[in-house]
Order: structure tokens, then C-alpha cells, then sequence
């Protein structure tokens, strides 16, 4: 199949290509990425619900497990964990006839899984807003300025024509993926467009404020208890405008960590009078590295920051990345980049 790119302003071609490419029933696997963040999560089952409206049968497949505070989301319980069955996770991805992949740019991000899908042969659709995209999928609707998947998709339904098919199940995970995103529409991504989508997708019945508590307000006494230690942890480094916090898997044990509890603990460190950029650097013992989160403010660059010093990237002001060494190695790694390229946030 001829490769066909997509971006923020689709041809007309593309769009019918893509429209006869869906004309017919097809069974259709989407993806998010490893370790899924609402935006993932939202697009994924959004996209999903609206497949199968169109008449096609549909499975989101995730790499590993989601958060607890995704649970809610509609379809979630329906989610195939590729990490937990790959028995069914391989027959999945070999017998859908079209491939979503959705939140990633790269096969790389589905871990174990893209073993399977580099060797795939059906067309593959990547909606994504991260920079520098791979070339595996034959329709790409990539644009790094927009705020969130979500966002995407639901100009992706309207590239389909059925943006009046949205319900409120669909509104629910799109507005997920904007809301977490966004940083509760705090980051500079925000467009007016950003509000209006959002504003749209609250016309379809759902209620904002209860999908805000549903996000941030359900957390266990332990959680929190991990936030206070990430936050006596805190070190500035005011000669470079920057923040960092830590955790090790110690830490992580005694507080009983689940999947989520570290959400959103860096952007605390970007709320210090002064710092630009922010990084938290968690200890993973499984994967034996030391996983790490950026966040920054105004024009300091944590993409390149991430691709040029750990193996990560992402967007201008968040983006994550990685390190074989210790976090007291990693941390002093970091501190000596800063000081050795006169790095300031």
C-alpha cells in the first residue's frame, strides 16, 4: 500500500483513501503506548468506541497495565494487556486487518510488543503530536504543536465526517486525554483551539468536574505519603534555574506504590519561585534503570535536553527519559551536565 502522510491539514485524497480503507467491517487493534497516561488511554478507547459505531470490531491493546485512576474510563475493563497474555496479545495484533497506533511515534514505545508488529504487513494509522516521527505507518496525522492526542482524534473524526456520532462516552476520554495533557489546561500547549474542543466535548453531557476528581482526588493514603517523601527530596540548583526530586525503589516499596501514585510529582518542583526546568528520576529495580520525567517552562527545551544526554525525548517543555546508572549516579550525571554546558532553565 502506498505510504500516505497526514498532517494537520489533510488532502482530500488522503481522506478518501482512508474513508474506503474503513468503508468495510475490518477487526482493528489499537495502540497506545508503554506505560499509558490519560492522553493515551483517552485517545485509545475514544477511538475505539467510535470504530465500533462505524461498524468495524475493534481492541485496544496497551503494552503493560494502565493507572488505577484511569479505571473509570468507558471500555477500559475491555483493554487487552499485552504484557500479562502475549499468547493473546500476538494473535490480536495477527489478526487485525488495520493497526492504530496512537500517542507514540515510534515502535519502540510498545516494549516487547514490537517484535510482533515490525513484522506486520496491514496498513498502519499513526495519530500522534510528538516530534520527529518514524515512518512505519502508512497514514500519519502527526503535529507536534497540538496539545494532545485527543485533540487529534476528535479532528480526526472530523476528517472522517462523524463528529456528530460523538456521545458522551467518547466526549468522556477525549476530554481525559486534553485535561491530563494540558496539565488541567495550564501548559503552554493550551490553544484557544485546546478550549473549544474542550468546550464541544462538555456539550455531549459529560461533566467536567467529576472527570477532574476522577483524575487527581481518588488517591490512597500511601500515595500521598510518596508525595511528601518526593517533596522532602526536592533540590534546587539555582544557578541554573532547575529542580529536581527523586525516588528509589525502596521508597517506592515501603509506600506501596502503584502505577500512577508518581503522577504529576515533578511539575511540584516547577512551582518553586525561580525554576525553569524540573526533573524527577525514579528507580526501576525490574528493568534495572532509573526512569526520569522533565518538565520546564518557557523555552529551555527538554526534547533535545532528554534525546541528547538520556535516551528519551517527548515535547519542548515535557519529555522523559532513562539511565542505566544509579539515581545517586544519575543525579550526579545530571547536576554535572548542567554544570559542564552552563545548562539554565
Amino acid at each position: 500500500m502506498t505510504k500516505k502522510t497526514i498532517f494537520a491539514s489533510m488532502n482530500e485524497n488522503d481522506i478518501q483513501d482512508l474513508k474506503n480503507l474503513l468503508a468495510a467491517p475490518k477487526k482493528i487493534c489499537i495502540i497506545p503506548h508503554r506505560s499509558p497516561d490519560g492522553d493515551a488511554m483517552g485517545s485509545t478507547l475514544g477511538l475505539s468506541i467510535m470504530l465500533q459505531k462505524l461498524g468495524h470490531s475493534t481492541t485496544v491493546l496497551a503494552p503493560n497495565d494502565f493507572p488505577n485512576f484511569l479505571a473509570w474510563l468507558p471500555e477500559s475493563e475491555k483493554v487487552a494487556i499485552y504484557e500479562k497474555d502475549k499468547t493473546t496479545g500476538k494473535k490480536i495484533l495477527h489478526d487485525a486487518e488495520i493497526i492504530f497506533t496512537l500517542d507514540f511515534n515510534a515502535l519502540h514505545r510498545t516494549g516487547e510488543m514490537q517484535e510482533v508488529l515490525s513484522t506486520l504487513t496491514v496498513p498502519f494509522v499513526m495519530i500522534d503530536h510528538h516530534q520527529m516521527p518514524d515512518d512505519y505507518a502508512q497514514f500519519t496525522y502527526s503535529d507536534p504543536k497540538m496539545g494532545s492526542t485527543c485533540e487529534m482524534v476528535y479532528n480526526f473524526f472530523g476528517f472522517l465526517n462523524v463528529t456528530n456520532l460523538i456521545d458522551s462516552q467518547i466526549a468522556s476520554c477525549l476530554y481525559t486525554g486534553i485535561v491530563t495533557d494540558s496539565g488541567s489546561f495550564k501548559f503552554s500547549s493550551t490553544t484557544s483551539t485546546t478550549h473549544q474542543v474542550a468546550g464541544k466535548l462538555l456539550d455531549f453531557g459529560i461533566d467536567g468536574g467529576i472527570i477532574q476528581s476522577n483524575l487527581f482526588d481518588n488517591n490512597s493514603f500511601e500515595s500521598l505519603q510518596l508525595l511528601g517523601k518526593a517533596l522532602t527530596n526536592i533540590k534546587v540548583l539555582k544557578e541554573h534555574n532547575a529542580a529536581y526530586t527523586f525516588l528509589t525503589q525502596a521508597d517506592l516499596d515501603f509506600y506501596k506504590y502503584h502505577k500512577g501514585d508518581t503522577e504529576g510529582i515533578v511539575n511540584y518542583c516547577l512551582k518553586i519561585k525561580g525554576v525553569h526546568l524540573a526533573a524527577i528520576f525514579i528507580e526501576n529495580a525490574d528493568e534495572k534503570i532509573t526512569k526520569i520525567s522533565f518538565r520546564s517552562m518557557g523555552d529551555f527545551n527538554v526534547n533535545e535536553f532528554a534525546r541528547a544526554y538520556f535516551q528519551g525525548g517527548g515535547h519542548v517543555n515535557a519529555a522523559g527519559g532513562k539511565s542505566e546508572l544509579s539515581v545517586p549516579d544519575t543525579l550526579a550525571r545530571f547536576e554535572r551536565i548542567l554544570s559542564d554546558n552552563n545548562i539554565k532553565g
